[in-house]
């Protein structure tokens, strides 16, 4: 209780004030100084400064509060803040030159695919394309670099499940806690320890899911999810890692190549796999352009795979 009081005012109005502002996705602290808040539909603006000693308190007090310390020798930090359960990441001198950290805000509100329309972050084109897909059970694939929001549009899928399937049962996989759900049926599992994503695949099964959801492919779990998504439990959705919606396919094929029985697979195989299962892939990315900092550029249809040719078979839609 103590270290908690500390913590709150230590961070200050500004920053509590942040963290309790359901349209935040992110606070940054740069090793300058300035402390920097992105809000959904807004983008990123400056909302004031903080000293290095002020920073070096914020951290130590949160290493603290998770039962570790941080200084020259382990001059990094992560975990979830002890306030809120949002992911804290800090990283000291000498990585960088003066204390810095980001907190990614816990979700407590989902942004609606209207939302994302209203927002302009979507076009009504694509905005009617995403409710297709989910409509016709499609397997979506959410792709963009670090940051660009792909679980928060994960959650806006997720959202729109819930609004044309309500009767659909979901089964949800993640290891940082950051999925919302608004449906009325599913089951949230969490690889913790030695339980991994893979095995939470393994059980998904058992839980008699409709849709299969995954907060973020990272690894060989990515066969699971295909073979999953291939095998009768259509219209998932998944985020991954990549900079464009053709590299998506790229980057899933090699983390299925860290599955132990991959090996059992030509390459051919897997690209089946991947063209057999993965049906759409949106692509969001961050637009300085763009009123609200992030766009959704493109999204593409997957029919497949052509062996012939070596060639996806895929359709663009702006």
């Amino acid at each position: 209780m103590r270290l908690m009081v500390k913590l709150k005012r230590e961070l200050g109005d500004t920053i509590m004030g942040a963290l309790g502002n359901p349209s935040v996705l992110e606070i940054m602290l740069n090793p300058d100084g300035k402390l920097l808040v992105e809000e959904f539909g807004k983008g990123k603006q400056q909302v004031g400064t903080l000293t290095n000693v002020q920073a070096e308190s914020i951290v130590n007090t949160v290493a603290a509060m998770l039962n570790t310390t941080v200084g020259y020798d382990r001059p990094g930090l992560e975990g979830e803040l002890p306030i809120d359960t949002s992911r804290f990441t800090a990283l000291l001198p000498p990585v960088v030159a003066a204390t810095s950290f980001t907190i990614r805000r816990k979700a407590t509100k989902i942004f609606t695919l209207g939302d994302y329309l209203q927002s302009n972050i979507i076009t009504q084109k694509q905005h009617d394309v995403i409710i297709d897909c989910i409509k016709n059970k499609k397997n979506i694939l959410v792709a963009g670099g670090t940051g660009s929001g792909k679980t928060t549009l994960l959650n806006a899928v997720i959202n729109g499940i819930s609004v044309e399937a309500p009767h659909d049962r979901l089964v949800i996989i993640e290891d940082t806690g950051e999925v919302q759900c608004s449906a009325s049926d599913f089951v949230t599992m969490r690889a913790v320890g030695n339980f991994t994503m893979n095995d939470c695949l393994k059980k998904t099964m058992r839980f008699r899911p409709d849709r299969i959801i995954v907060g973020e492919v990272r690894g060989g779990e990515a066969m699971a999810l295909l073979k999953s998504w291939n095998t009768g439990h259509e219209g998932g959705a998944a985020t991954i890692h990549a900079n464009s919606a053709s590299l998506a396919l790229l980057r899933m094929q090699s983390l299925i190549a860290e599955a132990p029985e991959a090996s059992n697979y030509t390459p051919d195989m897997i690209k089946s796999l991947i063209g057999e299962a993965v049906h759409v892939i949106i692509f969001i990315c961050k637009d300085k352009e763009a009123l609200a900092g992030r766009r959704i550029s493109e999204i593409v249809k997957v029919e497949g795979y052509d062996n012939i040719s070596d060639q996806y078979r895929i359709t663009s839609i702006q």
